[in-house]
Protein backbone atom coordinates (compact mmCIF):
# COMPACT_ATOMS: atom_id res chain seq x y z
CA UNK A 1 0.00 0.00 0.00
CA UNK A 2 2.97 -0.46 0.40
CA UNK A 3 6.52 21.20 -1.56
CA UNK A 4 6.53 24.17 -2.43
CA UNK A 5 5.68 27.72 -2.33
CA UNK A 6 4.28 29.28 0.96
CA UNK A 7 0.54 30.62 0.82
CA UNK A 8 -0.20 33.45 3.46
CA UNK A 9 -3.42 33.54 4.45
CA UNK A 10 -5.41 35.75 7.00
CA UNK A 11 -6.73 33.68 9.61
CA UNK A 12 -9.49 35.89 11.43
CA UNK A 13 -10.37 39.81 11.99
CA UNK A 14 -8.83 39.76 15.08
CA UNK A 15 -5.48 39.18 13.26
CA UNK A 16 -5.48 42.33 11.58
CA UNK A 17 -3.22 44.24 14.30
CA UNK A 18 -0.74 41.46 13.70
CA UNK A 19 -0.94 41.64 9.97
CA UNK A 20 0.82 45.45 10.45
CA UNK A 21 3.86 43.62 11.83
CA UNK A 22 7.00 42.43 10.01
CA UNK A 23 6.61 39.09 8.71
CA UNK A 24 9.53 37.58 10.88
CA UNK A 25 7.33 39.14 13.86
CA UNK A 26 4.50 37.10 12.81
CA UNK A 27 6.39 33.91 12.71
CA UNK A 28 7.91 34.29 15.75
CA UNK A 29 4.45 34.95 17.00
CA UNK A 30 2.61 32.13 15.74
CA UNK A 31 5.72 29.23 16.49
CA UNK A 32 5.83 31.36 20.22
CA UNK A 33 2.16 29.76 20.01
CA UNK A 34 2.53 26.94 18.56
CA UNK A 35 4.74 25.26 21.52
CA UNK A 36 2.86 26.82 24.23
CA UNK A 37 -0.39 24.86 22.62
CA UNK A 38 1.84 21.86 21.97
CA UNK A 39 3.21 22.42 25.75
CA UNK A 40 -0.33 22.90 27.12
CA UNK A 41 -1.60 19.72 25.20
CA UNK A 42 1.18 17.98 26.18
CA UNK A 43 0.41 18.44 30.05
CA UNK A 44 -3.15 17.69 29.19
CA UNK A 45 -2.42 14.21 27.72
CA UNK A 46 0.28 13.01 29.31
CA UNK A 47 -0.42 9.51 29.85
CA UNK A 48 -2.59 9.69 26.83
CA UNK A 49 -1.77 7.75 23.35
CA UNK A 50 -3.20 10.87 20.85
CA UNK A 51 -2.32 9.71 17.38
CA UNK A 52 -1.00 7.44 14.94
CA UNK A 53 2.37 5.32 17.01
CA UNK A 54 1.71 7.48 20.06
CA UNK A 55 2.19 11.30 20.78
CA UNK A 56 5.06 11.66 19.34
CA UNK A 57 4.57 9.39 16.16
CA UNK A 58 7.71 7.30 17.35
CA UNK A 59 5.92 4.02 18.42
CA UNK A 60 7.09 4.09 21.77
CA UNK A 61 4.93 3.38 24.93
CA UNK A 62 5.78 5.10 28.06
CA UNK A 63 4.73 2.14 30.38
CA UNK A 64 7.03 -0.48 30.84
CA UNK A 65 4.10 -2.48 32.27
CA UNK A 66 2.39 -3.93 29.07
CA UNK A 67 1.10 -7.37 28.64
CA UNK A 68 3.73 -9.98 27.82
CA UNK A 69 1.22 -12.81 27.35
CA UNK A 70 -2.75 -13.02 25.89
CA UNK A 71 -5.25 -14.71 24.37
CA UNK A 72 -8.59 -14.67 23.07
CA UNK A 73 -9.58 -15.79 26.79
CA UNK A 74 -7.04 -14.77 29.23
CA UNK A 75 -5.77 -11.47 29.78
CA UNK A 76 -8.58 -9.34 27.95
CA UNK A 77 -9.65 -6.48 30.19
CA UNK A 78 -12.78 -6.15 27.75
CA UNK A 79 -14.01 -6.94 23.71
CA UNK A 80 -16.28 -4.38 22.25
CA UNK A 81 -17.87 -5.74 18.80
CA UNK A 82 -17.34 -2.97 15.90
CA UNK A 83 -20.09 -1.33 13.35
CA UNK A 84 -17.72 -2.13 10.85
CA UNK A 85 -13.87 -2.95 9.96
CA UNK A 86 -10.92 -0.59 9.42
CA UNK A 87 -7.12 -0.62 9.18
CA UNK A 88 -7.10 3.07 11.82
CA UNK A 89 -5.51 2.91 14.97
CA UNK A 90 -7.70 3.58 18.33
CA UNK A 91 -6.37 6.97 20.37
CA UNK A 92 -6.64 7.73 23.57
CA UNK A 93 -7.29 11.03 24.77
CA UNK A 94 -9.10 11.79 28.64
CA UNK A 95 -11.31 9.64 29.58
CA UNK A 96 -12.17 8.39 26.16
CA UNK A 97 -10.91 6.32 23.22
CA UNK A 98 -11.92 6.80 19.71
CA UNK A 99 -11.44 4.66 16.77
CA UNK A 100 -12.64 4.85 13.23
CA UNK A 101 -14.78 1.98 10.81
CA UNK A 102 -16.47 1.79 8.08
CA UNK A 103 -19.54 -0.01 6.68
CA UNK A 104 -22.72 -0.14 3.71
CA UNK A 105 -19.98 -0.52 1.21
CA UNK A 106 -16.74 -3.42 0.07
CA UNK A 107 -17.42 -4.98 3.62
CA UNK A 108 -14.79 -8.18 4.02
CA UNK A 109 -17.45 -11.01 4.41
CA UNK A 110 -20.63 -9.11 3.67
CA UNK A 111 -22.76 -9.42 0.15
CA UNK A 112 -24.27 -6.42 -1.37
CA UNK A 113 -24.06 -2.79 0.09
CA UNK A 114 -23.25 0.11 -2.65
CA UNK A 115 -21.48 3.68 -2.68
CA UNK A 116 -24.41 5.25 -2.02
CA UNK A 117 -24.36 3.17 1.40
CA UNK A 118 -21.23 3.79 2.21
CA UNK A 119 -20.38 5.54 5.64
CA UNK A 120 -17.44 6.58 8.25
CA UNK A 121 -17.73 5.67 11.99
CA UNK A 122 -16.15 7.30 14.62
CA UNK A 123 -16.65 5.62 17.74
CA UNK A 124 -16.31 7.58 21.12
CA UNK A 125 -15.99 4.81 24.16
CA UNK A 126 -15.47 5.04 27.57
CA UNK A 127 -11.51 4.55 28.17
CA UNK A 128 -12.11 1.93 31.65
CA UNK A 129 -14.72 -0.29 29.99
CA UNK A 130 -14.80 0.00 26.66
CA UNK A 131 -18.57 0.98 26.84
CA UNK A 132 -20.36 3.58 24.16
CA UNK A 133 -20.20 7.09 25.03
CA UNK A 134 -21.13 8.11 21.30
CA UNK A 135 -20.89 7.24 17.78
CA UNK A 136 -21.14 9.89 14.69
CA UNK A 137 -22.11 8.43 11.18
CA UNK A 138 -20.39 10.36 8.76
CA UNK A 139 -21.55 9.67 4.78
CA UNK A 140 -19.08 9.42 2.23
CA UNK A 141 -18.53 11.97 -0.67
CA UNK A 142 -19.29 10.02 -3.93
CA UNK A 143 -18.18 8.98 -6.37
CA UNK A 144 -15.85 6.85 -3.71
CA UNK A 145 -13.71 3.78 -5.61
CA UNK A 146 -15.03 0.49 -6.46
CA UNK A 147 -12.75 -1.25 -4.04
CA UNK A 148 -9.92 -0.37 -1.75
CA UNK A 149 -7.61 -3.04 -1.44
CA UNK A 150 -6.85 -4.44 1.48
CA UNK A 151 -7.52 -2.22 4.16
CA UNK A 152 -10.85 -0.51 3.09
CA UNK A 153 -12.78 2.46 3.77
CA UNK A 154 -10.98 3.42 7.25
CA UNK A 155 -7.70 3.33 7.49
CA UNK A 156 -6.29 7.01 8.64
CA UNK A 157 -6.26 7.17 12.37
CA UNK A 158 -8.07 9.67 14.31
CA UNK A 159 -5.71 12.28 16.32
CA UNK A 160 -6.91 14.46 19.70
CA UNK A 161 -6.19 16.95 22.10
CA UNK A 162 -7.37 18.37 24.99
CA UNK A 163 -10.02 20.50 22.82
CA UNK A 164 -11.17 17.61 19.93
CA UNK A 165 -10.69 14.40 18.12
CA UNK A 166 -9.64 15.05 14.12
CA UNK A 167 -10.52 12.78 11.55
CA UNK A 168 -9.48 12.46 8.13
CA UNK A 169 -11.56 10.86 5.70
CA UNK A 170 -9.96 11.45 2.67
CA UNK A 171 -12.40 13.26 -0.34
CA UNK A 172 -15.06 13.20 2.34
CA UNK A 173 -12.67 15.58 4.29
CA UNK A 174 -11.24 16.30 7.46
CA UNK A 175 -13.66 16.86 10.27
CA UNK A 176 -12.93 17.85 13.70
CA UNK A 177 -15.30 17.09 16.86
CA UNK A 178 -15.44 18.09 20.38
CA UNK A 179 -15.13 15.75 22.91
CA UNK A 180 -18.99 15.56 23.88
CA UNK A 181 -19.46 14.89 19.67
CA UNK A 182 -20.29 17.96 18.49
CA UNK A 183 -18.85 18.62 14.68
CA UNK A 184 -16.94 21.77 15.34
CA UNK A 185 -15.75 22.02 11.72
CA UNK A 186 -15.00 20.26 8.16
CA UNK A 187 -12.31 21.01 5.36
CA UNK A 188 -11.70 19.63 1.97
CA UNK A 189 -8.14 18.83 0.99
CA UNK A 190 -8.96 17.09 -2.37
CA UNK A 191 -11.14 15.16 -4.27
CA UNK A 192 -9.17 12.30 -6.09
CA UNK A 193 -8.98 8.61 -4.59
CA UNK A 194 -7.11 5.26 -5.51
CA UNK A 195 -7.46 1.67 -5.42
CA UNK A 196 -5.03 1.67 -2.55
CA UNK A 197 -7.43 4.54 -0.82
CA UNK A 198 -5.86 6.93 1.51
CA UNK A 199 -3.75 6.08 5.33
CA UNK A 200 -2.08 8.99 6.22
CA UNK A 201 -3.29 10.28 9.53
CA UNK A 202 -4.22 13.79 11.31
CA UNK A 203 -1.28 15.58 12.95
CA UNK A 204 -1.47 18.22 15.85
CA UNK A 205 0.74 20.88 16.29
CA UNK A 206 0.40 23.80 18.39
CA UNK A 207 -3.05 25.81 16.31
CA UNK A 208 -2.32 23.80 13.24
CA UNK A 209 -3.37 20.14 12.06
CA UNK A 210 -0.88 19.09 9.25
CA UNK A 211 -3.04 16.23 6.91
CA UNK A 212 -0.85 14.46 4.20
CA UNK A 213 -3.57 14.43 0.97
CA UNK A 214 -1.19 12.80 -1.71
CA UNK A 215 -3.94 10.63 -2.78
CA UNK A 216 -6.91 13.54 -2.67
CA UNK A 217 -4.55 16.18 -4.06
CA UNK A 218 -1.06 15.70 -4.31
CA UNK A 219 -0.56 18.38 -1.48
CA UNK A 220 0.36 18.75 2.17
CA UNK A 221 -2.05 20.76 4.04
CA UNK A 222 -1.83 22.72 7.40
CA UNK A 223 -4.90 23.60 8.79
CA UNK A 224 -5.84 26.21 11.59
CA UNK A 225 -7.06 23.75 14.08
CA UNK A 226 -9.73 26.29 15.56
CA UNK A 227 -11.51 26.70 12.31
CA UNK A 228 -10.27 24.24 9.70
CA UNK A 229 -9.01 26.68 6.90
CA UNK A 230 -6.32 26.85 5.40
CA UNK A 231 -2.94 28.13 6.71
CA UNK A 232 -0.55 26.92 3.83
CA UNK A 233 -0.11 24.32 1.26
CA UNK A 234 2.43 22.40 -0.75
CA UNK A 235 2.01 20.81 -3.87
CA UNK A 236 3.97 17.93 -5.48
CA UNK A 237 3.12 15.39 -2.58
CA UNK A 238 3.40 11.92 -4.65
CA UNK A 239 2.78 8.08 -4.11
CA UNK A 240 2.92 8.99 -0.25
CA UNK A 241 1.23 7.18 1.96
CA UNK A 242 2.58 8.37 5.15
CA UNK A 243 2.14 10.16 8.18
CA UNK A 244 4.10 13.50 8.37
CA UNK A 245 6.16 13.46 11.27
CA UNK A 246 7.52 16.58 13.49
CA UNK A 247 11.16 16.09 14.57
CA UNK A 248 13.63 18.34 16.14
CA UNK A 249 16.80 18.78 13.86
CA UNK A 250 20.61 19.06 15.17
CA UNK A 251 20.02 22.37 15.82
CA UNK A 252 17.07 21.98 18.37
CA UNK A 253 14.36 23.61 15.58
CA UNK A 254 11.06 21.79 14.43
CA UNK A 255 11.13 20.17 10.82
CA UNK A 256 8.18 18.86 9.04
CA UNK A 257 8.83 15.45 7.46
CA UNK A 258 7.03 13.42 4.63
CA UNK A 259 8.43 10.69 2.78
CA UNK A 260 7.20 10.71 -0.62
CA UNK A 261 8.14 8.69 -4.08
CA UNK A 262 12.04 9.48 -5.01
CA UNK A 263 12.72 11.62 -1.87
CA UNK A 264 12.39 12.69 2.05
CA UNK A 265 11.13 16.57 1.95
CA UNK A 266 11.34 18.84 5.02
CA UNK A 267 9.49 21.76 5.63
CA UNK A 268 9.00 24.55 8.08
CA UNK A 269 5.79 23.75 10.05
CA UNK A 270 4.87 26.91 10.53
CA UNK A 271 5.33 28.88 7.06
CA UNK A 272 5.37 25.60 4.72
CA UNK A 273 8.80 26.79 3.40
CA UNK A 274 10.66 23.67 2.08
CA UNK A 275 13.66 23.46 3.76
CA UNK A 276 15.64 20.34 2.25
CA UNK A 277 14.89 17.33 0.45
CA UNK A 278 17.12 14.25 0.01
CA UNK A 279 16.63 11.56 -2.85
CA UNK A 280 15.56 7.76 -1.20
CA UNK A 281 16.77 6.08 -4.20
CA UNK A 282 13.34 4.14 -3.90
CA UNK A 283 11.41 4.43 -6.77
CA UNK A 284 8.29 3.01 -5.53
CA UNK A 285 5.40 4.32 -3.46
CA UNK A 286 6.01 5.52 0.21
CA UNK A 287 4.03 4.53 3.32
CA UNK A 288 6.02 3.71 6.45
CA UNK A 289 6.17 7.09 8.56
CA UNK A 290 9.90 7.91 9.40
CA UNK A 291 11.31 7.64 13.10
CA UNK A 292 13.26 10.01 14.17
CA UNK A 293 16.47 10.50 17.21
CA UNK A 294 19.01 13.33 18.05
CA UNK A 295 18.50 14.99 14.60
CA UNK A 296 18.62 11.60 12.17
CA UNK A 297 15.65 10.65 10.02
CA UNK A 298 15.36 7.13 9.67
CA UNK A 299 12.98 5.81 6.70
CA UNK A 300 11.65 2.76 5.06
CA UNK A 301 9.53 2.18 1.89
CA UNK A 302 9.76 0.49 -1.41
CA UNK A 303 9.07 -2.85 -2.56
CA UNK A 304 12.75 -3.69 -4.26
CA UNK A 305 16.20 -2.13 -4.63
CA UNK A 306 16.98 0.46 -1.82
CA UNK A 307 14.24 0.15 1.13
CA UNK A 308 15.78 2.46 3.81
CA UNK A 309 18.05 5.25 4.85
CA UNK A 310 18.82 7.57 7.25
CA UNK A 311 19.28 11.21 6.84
CA UNK A 312 20.69 14.26 9.07
CA UNK A 313 18.30 17.22 9.34
CA UNK A 314 19.15 20.77 9.60
CA UNK A 315 20.15 20.91 6.21
CA UNK A 316 18.82 23.16 2.99
CA UNK A 317 18.15 22.76 -0.80
CA UNK A 318 19.11 19.08 -2.41
CA UNK A 319 21.31 17.65 0.61
CA UNK A 320 21.38 14.09 -1.11
CA UNK A 321 25.09 14.39 -1.20
CA UNK A 322 25.89 16.02 2.39
CA UNK A 323 23.63 15.01 4.55
CA UNK A 324 22.36 11.29 3.48
CA UNK A 325 24.03 8.79 5.12
CA UNK A 326 23.34 5.42 4.29
CA UNK A 327 21.02 3.54 2.35
CA UNK A 328 20.23 0.09 2.53
CA UNK A 329 18.05 -3.22 0.76
CA UNK A 330 16.38 -3.77 3.88
CA UNK A 331 13.24 -2.40 4.57
CA UNK A 332 9.64 -2.46 4.75
CA UNK A 333 6.77 -2.03 2.32
CA UNK A 334 4.10 -1.11 4.85
CA UNK A 335 5.54 -1.08 8.02
CA UNK A 336 7.09 1.86 10.14
CA UNK A 337 10.12 0.88 12.96
CA UNK A 338 11.13 1.83 16.18
CA UNK A 339 14.24 3.22 17.36
CA UNK A 340 15.88 2.13 20.88
CA UNK A 341 19.42 2.92 21.82
CA UNK A 342 21.25 3.16 18.56
CA UNK A 343 19.00 0.59 16.93
CA UNK A 344 15.85 -0.11 14.48
CA UNK A 345 13.79 -2.32 14.58
CA UNK A 346 11.06 -3.45 12.12
CA UNK A 347 9.14 -6.60 10.56
CA UNK A 348 8.77 -6.30 6.70
CA UNK A 349 5.19 -6.70 5.81
CA UNK A 350 5.49 -9.58 3.00
CA UNK A 351 8.72 -11.56 4.17
CA UNK A 352 8.03 -12.90 7.69
CA UNK A 353 11.25 -11.42 8.79
CA UNK A 354 12.24 -9.25 11.79
CA UNK A 355 14.76 -7.02 11.52
CA UNK A 356 17.59 -5.05 13.87
CA UNK A 357 19.79 -2.79 11.99
CA UNK A 358 22.61 -0.68 13.33
CA UNK A 359 21.34 3.19 13.48
CA UNK A 360 24.34 4.54 12.79
CA UNK A 361 25.54 2.38 9.70
CA UNK A 362 22.40 0.39 8.37
CA UNK A 363 23.77 -2.80 8.85
CA UNK A 364 21.93 -5.44 10.36
CA UNK A 365 22.72 -6.90 13.77
CA UNK A 366 20.04 -9.56 12.80
CA UNK A 367 17.22 -10.80 9.93
CA UNK A 368 15.20 -13.24 11.42
CA UNK A 369 12.40 -15.12 10.12
CA UNK A 370 9.35 -15.80 12.49
CA UNK A 371 7.27 -19.26 12.20
CA UNK A 372 3.74 -18.80 10.45
CA UNK A 373 4.07 -14.55 11.30
CA UNK A 374 2.28 -14.34 8.15
CA UNK A 375 1.61 -10.90 6.98
CA UNK A 376 2.08 -7.64 8.99
CA UNK A 377 0.72 -3.85 7.82
CA UNK A 378 0.78 -3.13 12.09
CA UNK A 379 3.67 -0.75 13.00
CA UNK A 380 6.53 -2.06 15.15
CA UNK A 381 5.46 -1.02 18.94
CA UNK A 382 8.50 -0.36 21.78
CA UNK A 383 7.83 -0.54 25.55
CA UNK A 384 10.59 -0.65 27.81
CA UNK A 385 12.88 -3.80 26.78
CA UNK A 386 9.89 -5.76 24.10
CA UNK A 387 9.37 -4.86 20.43
CA UNK A 388 5.44 -5.88 19.71
CA UNK A 389 4.75 -7.25 16.17
CA UNK A 390 1.26 -7.87 15.26
CA UNK A 391 0.25 -9.61 12.44
CA UNK A 392 -3.24 -9.43 10.30
CA UNK A 393 -3.71 -12.78 12.00
CA UNK A 394 -4.20 -11.23 14.67
CA UNK A 395 -0.84 -13.03 16.39
CA UNK A 396 1.36 -11.01 18.02
CA UNK A 397 5.32 -11.29 18.18
CA UNK A 398 7.17 -10.47 21.42
CA UNK A 399 10.86 -10.23 20.93
CA UNK A 400 14.02 -8.77 22.90
CA UNK A 401 14.65 -5.08 22.44
CA UNK A 402 18.41 -5.59 22.07
CA UNK A 403 20.65 -6.48 19.01
CA UNK A 404 20.92 -10.47 19.92
CA UNK A 405 17.32 -11.84 18.75
CA UNK A 406 15.17 -13.88 21.55
CA UNK A 407 11.25 -13.88 21.02
CA UNK A 408 9.58 -13.74 24.43
CA UNK A 409 6.22 -14.65 23.36
CA UNK A 410 3.42 -15.26 20.49
CA UNK A 411 -0.22 -14.32 21.39
CA UNK A 412 -3.31 -15.27 19.17
CA UNK A 413 -6.22 -13.08 19.09
CA UNK A 414 -7.76 -14.86 15.68
CA UNK A 415 -11.51 -14.32 15.57
CA UNK A 416 -11.72 -14.66 11.42
CA UNK A 417 -11.11 -11.11 10.74
CA UNK A 418 -7.94 -9.14 10.00
CA UNK A 419 -5.45 -7.02 12.04
CA UNK A 420 -4.51 -4.68 9.67
CA UNK A 421 -4.49 -1.36 12.27
CA UNK A 422 -1.24 -1.03 14.44
CA UNK A 423 -1.52 -1.54 18.32
CA UNK A 424 -2.30 1.51 20.74
CA UNK A 425 -1.34 1.91 24.07
CA UNK A 426 -3.73 2.61 27.32
CA UNK A 427 -1.53 3.43 30.27
CA UNK A 428 -0.63 -0.58 31.02
CA UNK A 429 -2.90 -1.91 28.28
CA UNK A 430 -2.81 -2.76 25.12
CA UNK A 431 -5.45 -1.84 22.75
CA UNK A 432 -6.26 -3.85 19.37
CA UNK A 433 -7.99 -3.68 16.95
CA UNK A 434 -9.47 -6.45 14.29
CA UNK A 435 -12.24 -5.84 11.69
CA UNK A 436 -14.69 -7.40 14.19
CA UNK A 437 -13.44 -6.18 17.57
CA UNK A 438 -11.75 -3.86 19.71
CA UNK A 439 -9.17 -5.41 22.14
CA UNK A 440 -8.29 -4.25 25.55
CA UNK A 441 -5.32 -6.44 26.99
CA UNK A 442 -4.43 -6.48 30.24
CA UNK A 443 -5.23 -6.44 34.08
Amino acid sequence: MMIRPLIALVFAATFVSVLAKPAVAQRAGRSAKASAKTAENAKATATDWSSFRGPEHQGVAASKNLPLTWSSSENVAWKVALPGPGASSPIVSGDHIYLTCYSGFFVPGEEGGSQENLKRHLLCLERASGKSVWEKVVPAKLPEEERIRDHGFAANTPAADSDMVICFFGKTGVLAFDHSGKELWTADVGSKTHGWGTAASPVIYGDLVFINASVESESLFALDRKTGREVWKARGIKESWNTPVVVQNVDGKPELIVATQGSIQSFDPESGKQLWTCATDITWYMVPSVVAHEGIVYCLGGRSGVASLAVKTGGSGDVTKTHRLWTSFKGSNVTSPVFLDGNLYWMNDNQQIAFCADAKTGELHYEQRMNRAGQVYASALLAGDRVYYLTREGKTFVVAARPEFEQLAVNDLKDGSLFNGSMAVDGDRLLIRSDKFLYAIGQ
